[in-house]
């Protein structure tokens, strides 16, 4: 993680492409925007483009009016991070090549002026073997390449990520800053964590949220988790594996009674507008409107559609 650091320090003020590579979860949009903020254009704009789903003429018409610049090259622009780049058909992979600089001086008509970060999850190399990746936009984008490294290989990070979440949360939900036990911290130091670290801020988020470590870790300690310290309320049973479902039911029922509460609250506190809502929660506002649904507060009474 040193080295990754360096290196980002070393490309952050150049314009070169960067193609950030890892597991979902990793943290490659929050490396795009370290790059960014340490480039030469921090103080213009970071826009990211979601690949997925993406046509050639959405992919074109969102280049071009989203970017910052006037389409035409005249304008330096901020940052773009094509995030998960491998989503891109042909035909929009094509059309991303029209408008990319080629990196010897050759501009191409109405060319995209910002810096290119892209993302992937896949192995690019693979998906070029297989035709489903062009080999010229792979070398476009791919000036530098950095790997991000999944949780289970740099876990002596999640001791530091889990105070940076645990405050996070803390202070947002304006709760007291938990401090895990050490049998808790010997069970996520033991868990491969195959979410990464979105895997692991949302154990903290839980955390906080429920007031109760054994609760939020319910799903992760199945079967794994050690003896708890005797002061910490954990769920009897006579049968070990009927206790167990207990467990995982009740942190689920704590999870969402903790989660519709705190909707509520934020909605009341921005008189039920549900776009800044989705704004102060941090979540998409699809995410939301899904979530007003599943909790059974989607009625139109309150809801004033902004």
């Amino acid at each position: 993680m040193r080295a990754l650091e360096r290196s980002i320090a070393d490309i952050a003020p150049t314009d070169i492409p960067v193609l950030l590579v890892g597991e979902s979860g990793t943290g490659k949009e929050v490396v795009a925007l370290e790059i960014h903020r340490l480039s030469r254009r921090w103080n213009q704009a970071f826009v990211k483009c979601g690949c997925a789903g993406l046509t050639a003429e959405s992919l074109a018409a969102r280049l071009n009016c989203g970017d910052g610049s006037n389409g035409d090259g005249t304008s330096s622009g901020g940052s773009l991070f094509l995030d998960e780049i491998s989503n891109l058909d042909l035909a929009s992979q094509a059309r991303l090549l029209d408008i990319l600089p080629d990196g010897a001086g050759m501009m191409p008509e109405n060319y995209v002026s910002m810096r290119i970060i892209s993302s992937t999850t896949r192995n690019l190399e693979e998906e070029m073997r297989n035709g489903r990746f062009r080999e010229e936009l792979y070398y476009r984008i791919n000036g530098v390449n950095l790997r991000l490294p999944p949780l289970r290989q740099r876990k002596d990070d999640i001791s530091g990520l889990l105070d940076f979440f645990l405050k996070r949360y803390a202070s947002l939900f304006g709760r007291p800053e938990p401090h895990l036990s050490s049998p808790t911290m010997d069970l996520l130091m033991r868990h491969s964590w195959p979410g990464n670290i979105r895997e692991l801020e949302n154990v903290a988020r839980k955390v906080v949220a429920l007031g109760n470590e054994q609760l939020a870790i319910g799903d992760l300690s199945i079967g794994t988790v050690p003896k708890v310290a005797e002061s910490t309320p954990v769920l009897s049973s006579g049968n070990g594996h009927a206790a167990a479902r207990s467990l995982k039911e009740a942190s689920r029922e704590a999870s969402r009674h903790a989660e519709r509460e705190m909707i509520l609250k934020q909605l009341e506190k921005t008189h039920w507008n549900r776009k800044r809502t989705a704004r102060d929660l941090q979540i998409s506002y699809k995410a939301l409107l899904y979530k007003l649904k599943q909790l059974g507060l989607d009625g139109s009474d309150n809801a004033n559609g902004q």
